[in-house]
This record gives C-alpha cells, structure tokens and sequence, in this order.
C-alpha cells in the first residue's frame, strides 16, 4: 500500500474537516502546499481553462497528463485527479487511464456519474456506471494498486426528480461497486447533507458552492471533505480585469507593483 495514499485515504476519516484545494498548474499547487494544505487536487475545469479548453473532456488527455506531471514534480503531499467520465468510452481505455496516473504517482481520483449528450449533461445509468466502477477496482486489486475512488454523483448537480431517493439508490450501488468515497457537487441544505450521509458509509465529499454552511458546521452535520472546484481559478482571473483597468486610468503600473 502506498504511502501517498494511505495519507490521502486517512484524511476522509480524520475528525477534522478536509479541506481540498484544486489546483490548475504547478504554480498553484505549490501555494496550496506552502499554506500547509495536507493534499491537493485538480479541477479539470480550471485545468482546461487555463490551457484554452472548455470542460468537459475537450481537453486532450496528453495535455492533462503534462499537467499533473509538473504538479507532482512540484509538491510532496499526496495528489487527487479530477477524471470527468474517465477520457475514453470504454472500461479498458478508462482503466488504462488511470494506470498511467498511478504509474505518475497519483493517490485518487475523481469520476463522475454524469456525460454530455449532445452539449447537454445528464445522468448516466447508475448500473452499468457502478460496474466500471467495480471494473477498475477488481483490476487494480489484481495488481495489488492503490487508488482512492472519489465517485462524484451529480444528482444534486442536475437537480433531478426526486434527488434524495436517487442519490440514496446511487451511493448504495458506487458503495457495494468498492468506491471510497462520494462527492456531492451543489448540495448544501443542512437535511439534505444529513441524509445523505445516513444513506452511505463512505465519506461525503461537497463543494464550495453559495449557501453552502461554513466549516464548522459542515464538520458537525458529518461531511468529511470539501472542496473549491474552479471557483479559486475563475476568482484568480477575475481578479485580473480590475488591476488592467487601473493601469490603464492611472498610465502606469503601480496596480501591480504595489
């Protein structure tokens, strides 16, 4: 068992709240490990972003590979990877995927229950989805590898009917298919947390999202991870608008050298 993920694994069951920061490049993900965060992860959203791609696997896999290449090179803490549907459409090239991020020394990842149908995301059917789930696991514990499986289901996401008994029939079957934990993107409701965590044993993992309670409080209800998404990267970026703008009034650069 490696040691980078046995530390990742071991952070969803601390008492604390985890507190996952996405990075985007190697600059960003040494900054979050010089403010002592105890792991990272990629947001694939900022990830594509930040090389000229909209998300949603229209960034080239090969392209995502040099970028999680430099963040390892650049930070010691333990490193989760942000998949979307797994860049290829079939369980083989998906775990083929995933051998050459663990063979870079990745400690988990994160893989959604969602797809794009004609530039529109919906749910995919949850059996044949826990079956590639259990598909990667039966493999890499053939090898002996480790991975944590973060399984991000976008029920709240997509705010379909009946959300509550979808995600409970959802968890139930990522659960049994050996996932390690489960993220639950746009949730933030105190009941709805609480039942989804009574609805599953592995770890609940949210998101920075408006409305969302603050740390303490998630703590409390019993969720074990949370984390920025691109919210710090579009914030990053926004911020670049108003700095451009007083050089331009002031004529010269005392907005950034200030």
């Amino acid at each position: 068992m490696s040691s980078t993920f046995q530390t990742f694994k071991n952070l969803h069951h601390s008492a604390d709240l985890f507190i996952l920061p996405n990075a985007w490049n190697a600059k960003s993900a040494s900054i979050f490990q010089e403010r002592q965060f105890p792991a990272i992860a990629t947001s694939s959203a900022a990830v594509a972003g930040s090389l000229g791609y909209q998300d949603g696997e229209n960034m080239p896999f090969n392209d995502y590979l040099f970028i999680i290449k430099r963040i390892l090179s650049s930070v010691r803490i333990p490193l989760s990877v942000d998949i979307e549907m797994g860049y290829g459409s079939s369980d083989k090239d998906i775990y083929s995927n995933i051998l050459k991020l663990i063979d870079l020394g990745v400690a988990g990842i994160n893989i959604e229950d969602s797809e794009i149908d004609k530039s529109v995301r919906v749910l995919k059917d949850a059996k044949p989805f826990a079956g590639t789930i259990e598909f990667i696991k039966n493999k890499l514990g053939s090898k002996n590898m480790d991975l944590f499986i973060n399984v991000r289901c976008d029920t709240f996401l997509l705010n379909v009917e009946n959300k509550q008994k979808e995600t409970a029939r959802r968890m139930k079957m990522y659960e049994t298919a050996g996932a390690d934990g489960i993220f639950l993107p746009c949730i933030f409701r105190e009941e709805d947390i609480l039942a989804a965590i009574a609805d599953t044993r592995l770890p609940l993992n949210v998101m920075c999202i408006q409305r969302l309670p603050g740390f303490e409080t998630l703590n409390k209800l019993g969720v074990k991870r949370v984390s920025m998404g691109e919210f710090l990267f579009n914030k990053v970026y926004a911020n670049m608008d108003p700095l451009l703008q007083a050089i331009r009034v002031n004529k010269d650069f005392l907005p950034i050298l200030s």
